[in-house]
């Protein structure tokens, strides 16, 4: 049988030392987050942490490697917690900081103004649904 000893965390004191960043805050802030696949790991961590195989499941059109370097890049900024159980077989989930959380109205706003441009440019037939969506809209209702 399992046994369970706890979570494992690595600490601010561990984590990767962060790449050079750009000095201006806007272009930094668009590093952080650039890459075709982060908003997306994202909006599924903010429900909760999630193992690998279910983020892959949940984000079917990447790739494994794609999926790993990406929670690393999010990881190394701090917007991504790694916890690794003490279990046998051992057991890794990907959660969403505190800081990656702020994220939030950040990534629905730019998923508006996605939206606002495709509708200026005559182009809303071209565009995909926003899976970014506030998060009183993804709670069920309580009856």
């Amino acid at each position: 049988m399992p046994t369970t000893r706890g979570p494992t965390k690595r600490g601010p004191t561990k984590r990767l030392p962060t790449k050079r960043l750009p000095l201006l805050p806007a272009e930094r802030a668009l590093k952080v987050i650039s890459g075709r696949w982060k908003a997306v790991i994202l909006y599924h961590l903010f429900d909760g942490p999630r193992r690998l195989s279910v983020l892959k499941t949940l984000v079917p059109d990447i790739t494994q490697k794609v999926l790993i370097q990406q929670l690393r890049e999010m990881e190394e900024h701090g917007l991504v917690r790694r916890e690794i159980f003490a279990e046998i077989p051992s057991r890794v989930e990907y959660s969403a900081t505190r800081l990656g959380l702020s994220l939030e109205p950040i990534l629905l706003a730019l998923c508006e103004w996605g939206q606002h441009h495709a509708d200026e440019l005559n182009e809303m037939n071209r565009l995909a649904n926003c899976i970014i969506r506030p998060r009183q809209a993804r709670q069920p209702a309580i009856a």
